[in-house]
């Protein structure tokens, strides 16, 4: 069996988001569509005409149930990963390669009782909040890379907020 080449395949347009307590841990959950026991942040599609800030706010609400917080950061630049081949013609109906997103950091404003992954719209079966340098370490192993230029990027950041708490 010949590997397939997508490479011709655009990417999809997306933003993701790292949401961090007071504690400046990150939060992340499981798929609900996913086996694996791998966690990731909240992400999703930019809609047609839609603002990268207004996609990162409406993902929030639609997939954590909240949107109690404050934008503290957002990439310099779009952040892109490719699926493994096998998932390429089995997710987004088999359109695209991979995503480009824009990553948003934001400080969580509310109460863990605030969040609710039973939306209307199931995507998670469980959260919790992860440390920074923990993220690259459970996450599926294709969006490892990405997660390490997060994790460099936002450092700083959840620096900030970590110090700013003691």
């Amino acid at each position: 069996m010949t590997k397939r080449d997508f490479s011709h395949l655009p990417y999809r347009r997306g933003v993701g988001i790292m949401l961090l307590n007071d504690r400046a841990e990150v939060f992340v959950a499981q798929r609900i569509d996913m086996p694996s026991s791998a966690w990731q942040m909240p992400q999703g599609g930019i809609d047609e005409g839609e603002d990268p800030a207004a996609a990162a706010w409406r993902e929030m609400a639609e997939e954590i149930g909240t949107d109690k917080a404050e934008l503290l950061a957002e990439s310099r630049d779009w952040h892109r990963y490719d699926l493994p081949p096998d998932l390429v013609p089995r997710l987004w109906k088999g359109r695209y390669r991979g995503q480009e997103q824009r990553w948003f950091a934001f400080r969580f404003a509310g109460q863990d009782s605030d969040i609710d992954i039973e939306t209307e719209n199931p995507e998670f079966s469980a959260w919790r909040w992860s440390s920074l340098a923990e993220l690259p370490t459970i996450i599926v192993p294709f969006k490892r890379p990405l997660y390490m230029q997060l994790v460099e990027e936002f450092k700083p950041v959840v620096s900030k907020l970590g110090s700013a708490k003691r």
